[in-house]
């Protein structure tokens, strides 16, 4: 469909540390749970407020999953670029059908950017500080046929 877009762009704080799993073809995947916060003044109490909400992160490209594995931890400050996806997977338990939907980094115009360089603040780092990974892989595999669902 011409004239149509999917870019989801977020900064938020891993979780927990990234998950790396084999697919049935022998490539790694990392998935990734980000959280991503605002905070408000309430108007009638006076009191901080604050939302989170969590986002699931699947990262297949070979050499990104490595740096992921690498460098990732639970309470790093990442910024992403990605596509929105939903599957579909069946429950093993009960059969019925289940749908997840995720950020998928792959491909050309996707990226994950570290931020923070061992600085855990709320303010991002100057661009010294800031190491960006373009995955730019020419191999992009649609294959989610792992059957473990997260």
């Amino acid at each position: 469909m011409a004239g149509s877009l999917n870019k989801v762009l977020l900064i938020g704080r891993l979780g927990a540390d990234p998950e790396i799993k084999q697919m049935v073809n022998g490539k790694s995947v990392a998935r990734l749970s980000l959280a991503t916060s605002q905070s408000w003044k309430d108007k009638n109490s006076g009191e901080k407020k604050e939302k989170t909400e969590w986002h699931r992160i699947v990262v297949f490209n070979e050499g990104l999953v490595n740096v992921v594995q690498q460098y990732l931890k639970k309470g790093a400050q990442i910024y992403v670029e990605g596509q929105l996806t939903t599957r579909k997977w069946k429950d093993e338990q009960s059969g019925q059908d289940k749908y997840s939907t995720e950020i998928v980094i792959q491909g050309y115009n996707s990226s994950l950017t570290m931020l923070g360089g061992g600085n855990q603040g709320n303010s991002l780092p100057s661009q010294d500080n800031k190491k960006t990974i373009e995955d730019t892989s020419q191999d992009i595999s649609n294959d989610l046929d792992d059957d473990i669902p997260f």
